[in-house]
């Protein structure tokens, strides 16, 4: 008899077979294999493809005929198939051993979008001259101000620093300098509509893109505004369908002196006394005494900067707003600049025709200290003491022939109500849009933009009795100023965009524009003010002087009409054409020469989309472009054409006056517009699978008919008048590199950009067939910006012949000039040295150029930034005599120097004490020139990217903390070796200096704000 197993029990032999079959899925699961197979795309096989099974390291490459073996790949496993130009592709093996793959071109990243001004243009379609730079790129350098992020990234686009102060701007020159007194700034266009303000009224957290138009044929569609080059601001938007999104960017650090002025020491200034043989021991001087006073000032400072925004839309809209705050202090005392930023914008789809949006940025500036300068720090001795016996700080110090107030940071900090400077500025700037779709006419829209633009500037300064002076009773001073400028612009746009049969591409673009500017300032000023709580807030309690100067009054209004048309046409993706013609009438200028009429075109060939190019696999596009084009400017003061007077006052006895008007400028009836025709030639190309991409371009640009003060004899009674005289050329290459060249999605990556160009600048003709205007710098035949001096070659030296001919009366050890004169049979100078010596010396660098590259392994990326410039001349004037820096006689703080003496004969500099000329070494401006070549370390950043499985968990989309140093350092400066300074100009010719020796044009370094080195901690949040 059987016996029945229990009921609960008749299970249990299932288990056993239950644990098999699960343990023999995991086996199955886990069991690996290798995978090969071919990568291919439309044209062959693809080399160098990376393929990796997905979420590991484990990976392969394809060889030269596009074939890959990978091993130890799960049967359940993901390949993925990875390359520049390509669209990513996935491919699940599904326990196979083989997979052929073919790669799909990547056509968002190959039909990139450029902003052509007035609408947009596939990269690839661009026939001008446009290079671009994107939001996310511009922030590889985190700065509180544009113009520094934008420094030496595009080629043919060059900044100059014009102040090293917080918040300070640079200037911005698009190939060249084209003008004599008419402007040479760029347009720049903020969310398609003329921009008022500056780029320091832009936070560049809020910027997407930055397109530069360079070439005629691509700015003509501007006008006269866009003559010198047009900067093209694009904003962050939201998306539509998009839903909220907010991001907060920051960052913030430490500013440290990058190099100080190098001012003699104690000792080397004790040295430097006794060798001149000039000068006796001031009262509060002593020879055991060694004070850095520059240490005494300065002291590591604060940037910060903070950005929260907001984006998102809804199935028909969009919308972004952004709120940013930016607070940079300097290294001196009571030096800093804040900004409150508001960024806004709305784009709203009513219906299938009508389309309507707006946009805002507005910003509140405050600037401090800004007229404090170093000059009265560094021409303190070094053999004083800011304290006396007591341990009391000082007042001032007392040296053999000068007095000098005492700066420090505590003398400073000191002065509470005493002293301020400050200004204040508010800018807003509105766009208003509508866009209709016109029914029934597929592709033909209207739109009308409206910009309203105001800006507002008011500041004042005062300084108390006895301040910054060596006498005590010296009279409290104090002014105020402020500017109002004001703009509207409507512009009326008619387009038609259409794409016929699937090859013929067409966009016309009809305008009509027209603005009007207000501007209007005030400035007065004030003696023995009260009360030092009084400052600058009521000038009209003032018990001195009040002044009203007529010359700091100003008020104008202008106008610009006009009408533009433009074609753009493509042919298969093969052949393109771009027309435009406009006209503008300029309210600035006379009387049937108020109209001008100027027409652009260019022409582009893409090579590589030819038939006959299929056979080239290393080569993927070639672009040849051409253009020809007119700009025009009338960017001179309003009303040149009427002439202007002046006024005097005259007495009439102790209790008679009266005021006198005189003619100042006289009218000119015939004044038109300067005009320049430039020709642009280019290539574009993309190689070895897209890895490298360049740009190549020649132009030559020639200006006419330039507006110029023409000077009159004295005998006339009139200084001058403006006219149409004169011509100059700019002409140059440009050349742009950017190449991937490793690229491993989840190993390690490394990308590469280059920029290089050359401008060549030359003043063809002056006024009535003049050569040279010596009061200005223009000389015929050479750059527009000079140097009219003498040439130091050494110094004269014991054995050499002929001192006492060419410099009668001078002295071994004396700087030695040029002689260009003639010569006797027997080779001697038949005169000395005088004013005919002086030469004709170029500031302009050879060439020109900055580099970028990042590197990137996992999660981690470092960023380097860099700028670079060859040949030139740098202008110091604390070296030269414009400073009264480098006296050389121990009558003040002087530059440390290596000076001549009989022991040390092979030095730069003359001998202390020799002879002289207004105070300084005889030629003594010729020791402030040098090479201005360098090539700088910009920006170092680390940075490390957060995973999103891991912030998904805190709700974030992105999260990235990153370490930046900036202006890292310098090689190959001549400058920076002999003074350890940041070797880029920090003033204009006519600032920060003793003496205003040079035409503000010239850049210089002068006693302004040391540059910094920064080192700064940022955060990137997107949630």
């Amino acid at each position: 008899m059987i016996e029945k197993l229990p009921t609960h029990g008749s299970q249990l032999w299932k288990r056993p077979l239950f644990l098999f079959f699960l343990i023999f899925s995991f086996a199955a699961n886990a069991q690996t294999s290798t995978v090969t197979g071919t990568v291919t795309d439309e044209t062959g096989p693809v080399p160098g493809v990376t393929v990796l099974v997905k979420g590991t390291s484990n990976g392969t490459t394809t060889d030269f005929d596009g074939n890959y073996s990978i091993s130890n790949v799960p049967a359940d496993a993901t390949l993925q198939f990875s390359f520049i130009g390509f669209t990513t592709t996935e491919v699940p093996v599904n326990g196979r051993s083989s997979i052929d793959v073919t790669l799909q071109e990547d056509t968002e990243a190959l039909d990139e979008i450029v902003v052509v001004g007035y609408g947009t243009q596939r990269k690839e379609a661009v026939t001008g001259s446009v290079s671009s730079i994107g939001g996310d790129e511009l922030r590889d350098v985190p700065s509180a101000n544009i113009s520094e992020a934008l420094q030496g990234r595009l080629p043919g686009v060059q900044l100059s620093q014009t102040s090293s102060q917080p918040g300070a701007t640079q200037q911005i020159r698009i190939r060249g300098t084209r003008s004599l007194n008419a402007e040479n700034d760029p347009l720049i266009v903020l969310n398609g509509v003329p921009f008022a303000g500056s780029l320091n009224d832009i936070n560049p957290n809020d910027i997407k893109s930055m397109d530069i138009l360079k070439d005629a044929s691509a700015t003509a569609i501007y006008g006269s505004r866009g003559a010198n080059g047009v900067v093209l601001i694009t904003t962050n938007t939201g998306q539509q369908g998009q839903k909220a999104q907010f991001s907060y960017d920051a960052f913030s650090g430490l500013k440290t002196v990058f190099g100080e002025y190098p001012m003699m020491s104690g000792p080397e200034f004790v040295a430097l006394r006794e060798a001149a043989g000039r000068y006796e021991n001031g009262q509060d001087e002593f020879n055991d005494i060694d004070t850095d006073w520059q240490d005494l000032f300065y002291e590591n400072s604060l940037i910060t900067n903070h950005n929260l925004g907001v984006s998102g839309g809804t199935e028909g809209g969009s919308y972004h707003a952004s709120l940013g705050y930016t607070k940079d202090e300097a290294v001196i005392p009571e030096q800093n600049f804040k900004r409150i930023s508001l960024n806004a914008n709305l784009d709203q789809q009513i219906g299938d025709f009508v389309r309507v949006g707006l946009s805002t940025n507005s910003n509140y500036s405050i600037r401090n200290g800004m007229n404090l300068g170093i000059y009265g720090l560094l021409t303190q001795s070094p053999i004083a003491s800011p304290y006396d016996e007591d341990g009391n700080l000082r007042r001032i110090i007392r040296m053999p022939l000068d007095e000098q107030w005492v700066y420090t940071r505590e003398s400073l900090e000191n002065l509470g109500d005493s002293w301020i400077d400050q200004s204040r500025e508010f800018g807003s700037y509105n766009n208003i849009f509508g866009e209709v779709k016109i029914p029934g006419v597929e592709g033909l829209k209207y739109r009308i933009n409206l910009g309203l633009n105001y800006r507002n500037t008011n500041g004042g300064s005062y300084t108390g009795q006895g301040v910054f002076s060596a006498s005590p009773d010296t009279p409290s001073t104090a002014s105020i100023n402020n500017s109002t400028t004001t703009r509207y612009l409507v512009e009326n746009l008619l387009t038609y965009d259409r794409t016929f049969n699937e090859k013929h591409t067409i966009n016309v673009v009809g305008l009509y524009s027209t603005e009007q500017t207000r501007f209007n300032s005030s400035s007065i000023g004030a003696r023995d003010i009260p009360s030092d709580q009084f400052q600058f807030y009521n000038l009209g309690r003032a018990t001195g002087e009040i002044t009203i100067n007529p010359n700091n009054q100003g008020y104008y209004e202008s106008g610009l009409m006009s009408y533009m048309g433009r074609i753009m046409y493509e042919y298969d993706n093969r052949y393109m054409l771009t027309a435009t013609v406009r006209s503008d009438a300029s309210s600035r200028l006379a009387e049937g020469h108020k109209w001008h009429t100027y027409p652009a075109v260019s022409v582009g060939w893409n090579i590589g989309n030819e038939t006959f190019m299929n056979d080239i696999s290393w080569m993927n596009s070639l672009k040849l472009r051409a253009g020809y084009g007119e700009t025009s400017n009338q960017a001179i003061d309003p009303y040149s054409t009427l002439g202007n007077l002046a006024s005097r006052p005259y007495n009439f006895g102790p209790d008679e006056y009266a005021v006198g008007y005189y003619v100042s400028q006289l009218p000119n009836s015939d004044l038109g517009w300067e005009y320049s025709t430039t020709y642009n030639y280019g290539v574009d190309f993309s190689l070895f699978n897209y890895r490298l991409t360049g740009t190549a371009e020649y132009y030559i640009t020639n200006t006419n008919d330039i507006l110029l003060a023409v000077g009159l004899p004295p005998t006339s009674g009139v200084a001058s008048y403006t006219a149409n005289i004169g011509e100059t050329q700019n002409k140059g290459f440009e050349l742009s590199l950017n190449g991937t060249i490793i690229d491993n999605p989840d190993g390690f990556s490394w990308d590469a950009g280059l920029n290089f160009y050359s401008n060549q600048n030359k003043l063809v003709a002056l006024a009535s067939g003049t050569q040279q205007d010596v009061g200005n710098s223009w000389f015929v035949g050479h750059p527009i910006n000079v140097i009219y001096d003498y040439k130091r070659i050494g110094l004269w030296q014991e054995d050499d012949p002929y001192l006492d001919i060419l410099e009668p009366g001078g002295n071994v050890g004396m700087i030695k000039v040029e002689y260009t004169g003639e010569y006797d049979e027997n080779g001697v100078p038949v005169r000395e040295i005088g004013p005919d010596d002086r030469q004709v010396i170029d500031v302009n660098p050879d060439f020109q150029g900055g580099f970028n590259t990042r590197f990137s392994y996992k999660n981690f990326d470092l960023t380097a930034v860099g700028a670079f410039q060859k040949g030139g001349t740098l202008i110091s004037t604390v070296y030269g005599s414009a400073g009264y820096l480098n006296l050389l006689t121990g009558r003040r703080g002087n530059i440390d120097v290596d000076y001549w003496t009989p022991e040390n004969t092979d030095a730069r500099y003359p001998k202390p004490g020799g002879v002289e000329a207004n105070n300084n070494p005889k030629y003594g401006s010729t020791l402030g020139y040098f090479d201005a070549s360098y090539l700088k370390i910009r920006t170092i950043t680390l940075g490390y990217n957060f995973d999103q499985d891991w912030l998904e968990n805190l709700g974030a989309d992105q999260l990235r903390l990153y370490a930046s140093v900036q202006n890292a350092f310098v090689l190959f400066s001549p400058y920076h070796d002999e003074s350890g300074m940041d070797p880029v100009t920090n003033s204009y010719g006519d600032e920060n200096s003793a003496v205003a020796s040079y035409n503000r044009r010239l850049l210089t370094i002068g006693a302004n704000t040391p540059s910094t080195r920064n080192y700064l901690f940022g955060i990137n949040l997107t949630f």
